[in-house]
């Protein structure tokens, strides 16, 4: 299986390396962002052109966005793969946050692309960072059951892990819709202008969806469906 990973957070960021440990006998490529693009969407660069470095024989550092990695990749740099992975995002992608991430407008560009696609996310509780060894863990048997099913054109999978109190490498896989609430959205005036200040943590829950799954312990997979479906 060829895999080419990509994230939102740069190309040094600790979740990609996570990836990058996980599919070691796979000898993925990386074809990632030089900096952030955390809630860029589906960007792309169009009219200007995109540096890349070649950093070694599998990896490719880009001042692009996550989509315009993917194109990259796909077009020119590894256009043999056969799995686009993008993650592992250091905070959940959640419901209505699947039209602002990076991480997973690369998932859905790969999917556009006619690939097989995943986007991971950690969803981290208030004042808490992530365990990547034991977030390896606990993808494994997930990515090893996706990876081994039957692919449906036109969709991809959204995966945000949970963030319980307890090490229990073994948690149980939710099949889940997209919450469709709305985020609730507050600003703070600042002497320089007006400062997001919504708390992610307490965003309403739909009983069975994502969010619900996820902020309640378990590991929330979506399959998502795009060109209209």
């Amino acid at each position: 299986m060829r895999i080419l990973l990509t994230n939102d957070d740069g190309i040094d960021a600790p979740g990609l390396r996570t990836l990058v440990e996980l599919f070691a006998e796979h000898e993925p490529v990386v074809v990632a962002p030089d900096r952030q693009y955390s809630a860029c969407g589906h960007q792309a660069t169009t009219r200007t052109p995109i540096p890349a470095s070649r950093e070694s024989d599998r990896r490719w550092r880009v001042s692009g966005t996550p989509v315009d990695c993917v194109r990259l990749g796909l077009s020119r740099f590894a256009p043999d793969t056969d799995v686009v992975i993008s993650g592992i995002n250091p905070g959940g992608n959640l419901g209505v946050d699947l039209y602002m991430s990076g991480t997973v407008a690369a998932a859905r560009e790969a999917a556009l692309s006619g690939r097989r696609a995943i986007a991971l996310s950690h969803y981290c509780s208030k004042g808490r960072l992530p365990d990547w060894d034991l977030a390896r863990a606990r993808l494994r048997p997930i990515l090893s059951n996706l990876l081994a099913s039957s692919h449906e054109p036109s969709t991809f999978w959204n995966v945000n892990l949970p963030h319980p109190e307890h090490d229990d490498p073994t948690l149980e896989v939710v099949t889940c819709d997209p919450d469709p609430q709305p985020l609730q959205i507050h600003f703070e005036e600042q002497s320089d202008g007006w400062l997001y200040a919504g708390d992610y943590h307490a965003r309403p829950r739909t009983p069975g969806h994502d969010v619900d799954v996820c902020l309640g312990g378990q590991i929330a997979a979506s399959l998502i469906h795009i060109r209209g479906h």
